[in-house]
């Protein structure tokens, strides 16, 4: 008999999960409490996938041998709670992805910070060093459809802690912990220990010919690493001491050390600046010096590589006053890694979704570096809260023209209007992205 996977959410990874379970001869049935978009709708009955919508049918969903979750649905939802009443495996994507990939290797990297920069990056210099490789997870096609319609020898993933929570078997040759901070605790029952524990299942399956690169100047994850059993080589990367197996820098000079090799290179010579991009920079090329890739080539790629849309994106300069599009930055700290590279005035943009933020820890940066604060979001309380005796000019817009025109209003001529919303963008647009083009659409409109 056929095994009957029913997938729930149909985004890129419930899709791709379909189409790829499709091709393994399963009987395939997709299930969305919401409105599937009409591209990926196309794509299921053009493959001949029964999908439905705006609904949950349980005698369809409940005589799975298996469940493919996507990432977005949360534990808490009613469906979910019932398949689990009913002891019938979840799996997430990416599990179901890694039983079909053969012998290729993966990479994969999470994080709560830096995790697309440094999963760009390290595609950036496999496919610089020609590696036939593909980038998949939360950046790219998910990893399903790139196993289903075009297979790999090398999987670069982005992988958040939500795919992570429903794996078995997963075994990334090289995994990639960026750092933790509180993020997502909403998810977590606000225990960021339950997020901690997701985070580090990324090393779960690992052997000892597998290798682990890990923050050594990250506090959660140094305070943490010793409550779980890491099989996998070290490969740590640090600033603040030199390593015999690692990367690390010292006087503004990248060192790799792996193998007995070595190889250093100066900071001044990465493409992307700012701290947290030197150690996005470690991180990627310790990745690309485990898969064994030429000293050259990730030289030559760090030189090469040009930083992410909605990523510390410069826009445009107006009347010299620039205007900078850091859209993603969709928690704290990443926006305190974006405060932190500022060497000119701020005019700040916050807000939006709040996933459980403790603004205290930009209190000093905020205090520092930024002269105005524009809040965009249907609920600032918390911001006002935060930096209202700190920063007196502060305002409340509700969409990214008036947010844009205000920020521009309050600035001169040699300061920075910064959109770094350290939060998520569900209240006001379809997602971080949207929010990102609609800055830059109300800055090309002034």
């Amino acid at each position: 008999m056929k095994k009957r996977i029913v997938i729930l959410g149909a985004g890129e990874s419930g899709v791709g999960a379909a189409l790829l379970a499709k091709q393994q001869g399963c009987d395939v049935f997709v299930s969305d409490g919401g409105v599937i978009s009409n591209n990926y709708k196309v794509e299921l009955q053009e493959n001949n996938i029964l999908f439905e919508e705006s609904n949950h049918t349980e005698s369809s969903i409940l005589n799975a041998n298996e469940v493919i979750k996507s990432p977005g649905i949360p534990e808490k939802a009613a469906i979910v709670k019932k398949i689990r009443a009913s002891n019938i495996p979840v799996i997430s994507e990416i599990e179901f992805a890694c039983r079909y990939i053969g012998n290729s290797k993966v990479v994969a990297i999470t994080g709560s910070n830096g995790k697309t920069t440094t999963t760009a990056l390290t595609y950036h210099i496999c496919k610089h060093a020609e590696q036939d490789c593909a980038l998949v997870g939360n950046i790219g096609y998910s990893f399903a459809r790139q196993v289903a319609v075009d297979p790999k020898p090398l999987y670069i993933a982005e992988i958040s802690s939500f795919q992570l929570d429903d794996i078995k078997t997963f075994r990334p040759q090289i995994a990639v912990l960026t750092n933790i901070t509180e993020d997502h605790l909403d998810r977590y029952d606000y225990k960021v220990e339950n997020y901690i524990a997701s985070k580090f299942k990324i090393i779960a399956n690992q052997q000892e010919e597998d290798v682990f690169i890990y923050n050594m100047d990250d506090e959660l994850t140094m305070k943490h690493i010793t409550n779980y059993p890491i099989k996998s080589t070290k490969a740590p990367i640090t600033m603040s001491k030199e390593l015999s197996q690692g990367a690390y820098l010292t006087n503004a000079q990248m060192h790799l050390k792996w193998k007995n090799e070595e190889m250093q290179m100066s900071i001044e010579d990465f493409a992307i600046k700012g701290k947290h991009n030197q150690f996005n920079s470690m991180a990627a090329s310790m990745a690309a010096t485990a898969l064994d890739i030429r000293k050259e080539k990730i030289r030559e790629a760090l030189q090469t590589f040009e930083s992410l849309e909605h990523r510390m994106e410069k826009v445009a300069t107006i009347k010299g006053i620039e205007f900078i599009n850091d859209s993603k930055a969709t928690n704290i700290n990443s926006t305190w890694f974006a405060l932190e590279s500022m060497t000119k005035p701020v005019i700040l943009i916050l807000g939006g979704v709040d996933k459980g933020n403790d603004y205290n820890v930009l209190k000093e940066l905020v205090a520092d570096k930024v002269k105005a604060i524009v809040c965009m979001g249907t609920d600032n309380t918390k911001i006002h809260e935060a930096f209202g005796e700190i920063i007196p000019l502060m305002l409340n817009t509700d969409n990214a023209e008036e947010a844009v025109k205000t920020a521009y209003h309050f600035s001169n001529k040699g300061d920075v209007v910064l959109l770094s919303p350290a939060c998520a963008s569900f209240d006001l647009f379809k997602n971080y992205e949207d929010r990102g083009n609609q800055f830059k659409q109300a800055v090309k409109n002034l």
